[in-house]
Parts: C-alpha cells; sequence; structure tokens
C-alpha cells in the first residue's frame, strides 16, 4: 500500500497527457482526419504555456494559449489536407518536426528554468480526507477533465447526438454525409482544429502540472503514444481515458523502478512505455479475432473528399 497510492498518483498525472490528446484525437480521426502532428502541437502547447504563464503570473492564461496555437497549427493542417487534398501523413509528420524544432527556439531561453507558477491540486472536500485513497481526490484540474469530465463530454457527443451522429458520418462515408446536406469540410477541419487545441492543452498539463520545467525534447514520444491508443481503443473517447491511465501506470512504473533500485538497466526501464505500445497494438490484434473488429478504423479515414467526386 505504501507504494501502491503514489504509484497510481503518478500514473493519473501522466495519463492524463495521454488522455487529453487522445481524446482530441479520437474526435479527429472520427471525422476522417489523421492528424500524426501531435507530438509537435504538444511540444507548441507546452513551450506557450510556459512563456503566457510566466508573462502573466497566470497558468489560466497559460493554458487558453496554449489551446490557441494547438488549434492555429490543426487549422493549419486542416486547411491544406481537407481543403488542400495534401497527404495528411505527410502534413501531420511535417506538423510535429516542426512543433518540434520551433519550440526549441522559442523556448531556448526558458529551458530548465521552472515554471514562475503552476497550478495546485484541487482537493474533492469530503473525499480528500479519506484514509488511504483521499490522495486520489487531491489531483490537479487537468487529471478531472482527462478522466472524468471529457470523456463522458466527447462519448455523449460522439454517441448520443445528432452532431456525434453527423461526425461520424462524415468519417465513415463523406459521400452519403454530403448528398443528405452535411457539410463535410466543415465538420472536419472543426473536429482537427478541436483535436488540436486538446493536444495544445495536453502540453500545457505536461508543464504547468506534471513537470513545470521546461526543457527540449520533453514531450518525448508522448503524441505518438496517443495516437497509437486511439488505435488501440477503437476510437472511443471513454477507451481512450482508460488506456491513457494504463499507460500513464507503465511510465510510472519505470519512474519507481529506478528510484527503487530495481536490478534493471535504466534504458530498459525507459523504453517500457513504447515496447509497451507496439506490445498492445499487436498482441490483442492477433490473439482475439473480435479486438481486430472492435479496432477498425474509420472507412474514410485518411481519404480527401471532395463533391465532384461523389
Amino acid at each position: 500500500m505504501t507504494l501502491l497510492v503514489p504509484l497510481v498518483l503518478h500514473a493519473l498525472a501522466y495519463g492524463s497527457i495521454l488522455a487529453l490528446a487522445a481524446q482530441g484525437e479520437v474526435l479527429a480521426e472520427r471525422a476522417g482526419v489523421i492528424n500524426l502532428g501531435v507530438e509537435g502541437l504538444m511540444a507548441l502547447g507546452a513551450v506557450i504555456a510556459v512563456l503566457a504563464t510566466d508573462a502573466s503570473l497566470s497558468p489560466w492564461l497559460g493554458c487558453l494559449a496554449a489551446l490557441a496555437v494547438g488549434a492555429g497549427g490543426a487549422l493549419v493542417l486542416g486547411l491544406a489536407t481537407i481543403n488542400g487534398s495534401a497527404n495528411q501523413t505527410l502534413c501531420g509528420v511535417a506538423l510535429t518536426f516542426l512543433g518540434l524544432g520551433l519550440s526549441a527556439v522559442i523556448g531556448h531561453g526558458v529551458a530548465g528554468l521552472p515554471v514562475v507558477v503552476h497550478f495546485a491540486s484541487w482537493p474533492v472536500p469530503g473525499l480528500s480526507r479519506l484514509p488511504f485513497i483521499g490522495q486520489l481526490f487531491d489531483q490537479s484540474p487537468f487529471v478531472y477533465l482527462a478522466f472524468g469530465l471529457l470523456p463522458f463530454l466527447c462519448h455523449m457527443v460522439l454517441f448520443r447526438t445528432r452532431f456525434g451522429l453527423s461526425l461520424r458520418a462524415v468519417g465513415e462515408n463523406p459521400g452519403a454525409a454530403d448528398a443528405v446536406g452535411i457539410p463535410v469540410r466543415r465538420f472536419r477541419l472543426g473536429a482537427v482544429v478541436t483535436g488540436g487545441a486538446l493536444a495544445g492543452l495536453a502540453g500545457a498539463d505536461m508543464i504547468l502540472s506534471v513537470m513545470p520545467v521546461w526543457s527540449e525534447g520533453m514531450i518525448a514520444g508522448r503524441g505518438w503514444i496517443a495516437v497509437a491508443l486511439v488505435i488501440f481503443c477503437g476510437y472511443r473517447p471513454v477507451a481512450a481515458a482508460a488506456s491513457s491511465l494504463f499507460f500513464g501506470l507503465v511510465m510510472s512504473l519505470s519512474f519507481f523502478g529506478q528510484a527503487q533500485g530495481w536490478p534493471i538497466p535504466p534504458a530498459v526501464l525507459n523504453m517500457t512505455p513504447y515496447l509497451g505500445t507496439i506490445l498492445f497494438m499487436i498482441i490483442p490484434a492477433l490473439l482475439f479475432p473480435r479486438v481486430r473488429r472492435l479496432m477498425a478504423a474509420p472507412a474514410a479515414l485518411g481519404t480527401p473528399y471532395f463533391r465532384e467526386e461523389r
């Protein structure tokens, strides 16, 4: 029990970063657009959050700035791929490299310096005083958002509203959606921009809550893991949150293993999240045919749409 509670606390913190980015990617891919620029948008969101927070002394303004830069980067991607029919994979990879490089340049002056102010934890009245598990209800606002409000909201919008039905139709059969009057490009662009904003917010979560010191390369592949989680969870927001918590636990184990002096080389412990991503993408699909069906992508994912091609 002594080790279990800190381990779960770390899993919630690290998992919230993945959950925010993954749920944003769920929205984009449900609409038929692959955003492989999540890693770069997270890096940009993190460094802009640092600069905005240091300038304003308000982490809330830092979050708004991260949301804006994430949405702006995704808007550029959306205009290129949705309106301009550019290759989604190439544009996404280019956005990742652009975001990583630009964040390194912008953040050069604050590298290694702690953020002036960051988010404090929000204790839940009553629950935070419980013995043993009370600390689980004394988390940053990002944790409550990533594992509570956002998955529920995304699920309700996607599967319980007419808007969500239209969004999923755009990702499955844009020609049919267009035929009944659904503005395909507008839906796709809105989903991509929303997903990009959440990727920027995930970067802000990392710098304003989990690791309040900016350093180049601090995102360390978490954006790619978030993209993989979307496939693993079958493009479902609640499952994305649960999968993110699991991978947050895997990441925490690597840190705890080094801190506890486990007889495992640090390099092996550091690679466990990425190894786990590969294994959990391959093994369930190989062993369980039903899992392959659940992990099936939207039919029009990655395919540009033009009305004259209907």
